[in-house]
């Protein structure tokens, strides 16, 4: 089943994704329908309590039939016909941007607010009407009936009610969440507890008095026997475990759907699934709050991840990682590493013959190149400075083989830049040694980078690698240090003072034809 069919908490309402049109038809068709439904529970429960729940006085079938063949008959089909009318106009004047795909304006959402309200109000109205006008009937006949029919058509129009407002309430939830959605929240008329005492009084404590009476009347009138204070007793306690059993679960599932929504967001968001999970607010009580709440968390983690991309963008995903493990702070400590300087040649003229933005395409295309190497064997891309680029190997993650995994990246950059950038050459240098890496700058400001002999000689290495800039240097530390597999791939070409070195280099450049897996 597709997620968005339960964006309103049930598949009954659809998805957010539905048209006006349609939505309009599915909202009124369940409208009538739940009306439909709470009228025959309130009629059902009139007849049992009239019938049978409260035996006493009763008139005999001949003083009765032209209120049960003709006043009763005549009233229901009236109310139904007046309450569909007037509900349908409510429905379609107040919720007329719904239908239209329209944003509500701050008339309309208050508007759509009271919807629910003037439904039910019209169902009360209907069902006083029918109160006053029965127990007037039934009175006319005899006076001791007032009571009794006030006491059951009462219940019966309070039931509706209930029962009406909680299956309103849960048709109309599409158009709450598109006024939620405009920034427009409900009123708490009805929040969680009020939800809970109304369902309790309706559904049990009103029939629970009922008993009482009842119980109280029957003791005082000589000519009421046991069997009727017992089936009196009896009709009322069914009556209460149904209509508290029916209220209840219209009520717990008016609760648990914003809930479930939750906690079924909740274990996407635990999967990693961040990038859709916004939740559609339509509960206009605390559990609309507990929804947008989980709202404004997903959002937070998806601008913490971001924030989390961009900062490893930025520095390198593994110095992001040690920094928020720990508290950064200034300063460093001693660490073996090796380094690749990567040095463009004739930077110049590139952007002499190029407009700007072929230039940086260009360099882009040659920094990918770079960056996947150096990922692809362990290291960190530390520096991008203009068009050099300053990789480091065993800093800040330590690595079994720094320097071989620094020669193997160096030979893959040459094969790709050659293979992948023809509009590019660069010079490849390498070395290996002991640097200070860790945080430079000032504590409002810092970078991670390393300081030591090593940068100093792979930048000028990979001067001098412009020679040929197929062949990437390395010193012959860098070399000595690799693992045999590795070191192998190198030859030894000369050894040389580096400008800005007092001591001598000795230099070895990868071997020709290497492939780049070597």
């Amino acid at each position: 089943m597709a997620r968005g069919s339960r964006d309103y908490g049930s598949i009954l309402l659809g998805s957010k994704s539905e048209g006006g049109t349609r939505q309009r038809v599915r909202i009124q068709t369940l409208l009538t329908t739940f009306i439909v439904v709470a009228n025959l529970i309130g009629a059902t429960l009139a007849i049992a309590l009239s019938a049978v729940g409260i035996p006493q006085p009763t008139l005999i079938q001949s003083k009765l039939w032209w209120i049960n063949f003709i006043a009763v008959p005549v009233y229901v089909v009236v109310a139904f016909v007046v309450g569909t009318t007037l509900g349908t106009v409510v429905v379609v004047r107040d919720l007329r941007w719904a239908i239209r795909d329209q944003r509500p304006t701050a008339k309309d959402a208050r508007r759509a607010n009271r919807a629910p309200w003037q439904l039910v109000l019209i169902q009360g109205v209907l069902w006083g009407v029918a109160t006053i006008m029965f127990t007037i009937m039934y009175g006319v006949l005899d006076p001791n009936l007032i009571p009794k029919m006030f006491f059951v058509v009462g219940l019966s129009g309070f039931v509706v009610v209930a029962v009406s407002y909680l299956l309103i309430e849960f048709a109309l939830r599409p158009v709450a969440a598109e006024v939620i959605t405009a920034g427009y929240r409900r009123r708490k008329r009805s929040g969680v507890r009020s939800r809970s005492i109304v369902s309790w009084t309706v559904g049990s404590g009103i029939p629970i008095v009922g008993i009482l009476l009842v119980v109280f009347f029957g003791a005082f009138r000589e000519d009421t026997s046991k069997l009727d204070l017992f089936v009196g007793v009896t009709v009322l306690a069914v009556i209460a475990l149904s209509t508290g059993l029916l209220l209840t679960v219209l009520t717990s599932i008016s609760v648990t759907a914003p809930i479930r929504s939750v906690r079924n967001a909740m274990n996407r968001v635990q999967r990693g699934e961040i990038s859709d999970v916004d939740l559609v607010v339509y509960d206009g009580t605390e559990l609309g709050d507990l929804q947008v709440g989980f709202n404004g968390m997903v959002s937070g983690l998806r601008e913490r991840d971001r924030m989390r991309d961009l900062f490893g963008r930025h520095v390198g995903r593994d110095v992001a990682e040690a920094a928020l493990q720990r508290d950064p702070e200034l300063g460093g400590s001693e660490r073996t590493v090796a380094v690749v300087f990567v040095d463009v040649i004739g930077s110049t003229t590139l952007a002499a013959g190029r407009s700007p933005t072929e230039v940086v395409e260009i360099l882009n295309r040659f920094f990918a190149v770079i960056v996947s190497a150096v990922e692809e064997h362990g290291g960190l891309v530390n520096k991008f400075e203009g068009d050099a680029v300053l990789a480091i190997f065993g800093a800040p993650i330590d690595l079994d083989d720094p320097a071989g995994a620094a020669l193997a990246a160096a030979r893959t950059i040459a094969h790709g830049l050659a293979d992948d950038v023809p509009d590019i050459s660069a010079g490849l240098g390498v070395s290996h040694g002991p640097v200070v890496a860790g945080n430079v700058g000032a504590i409002e400001r810092f970078e991670y980078t390393v300081i030591g002999d090593p940068v100093n000689e792979s930048a000028r290495l990979s001067e001098l690698a412009k020679r040929d800039p197929t062949r990437p240097l390395a010193a012959g530390r860098a070399v000595d240090a690799a693992d045999p597999a590795e070191a192998q791939r190198w030859e030894r070409l000369e050894t040389t003072e580096l400008r800005g070195r007092t001591e001598e280099t000795e230099v070895y450049a990868a071997r020709i034809g290497e492939p780049e897996e070597l």
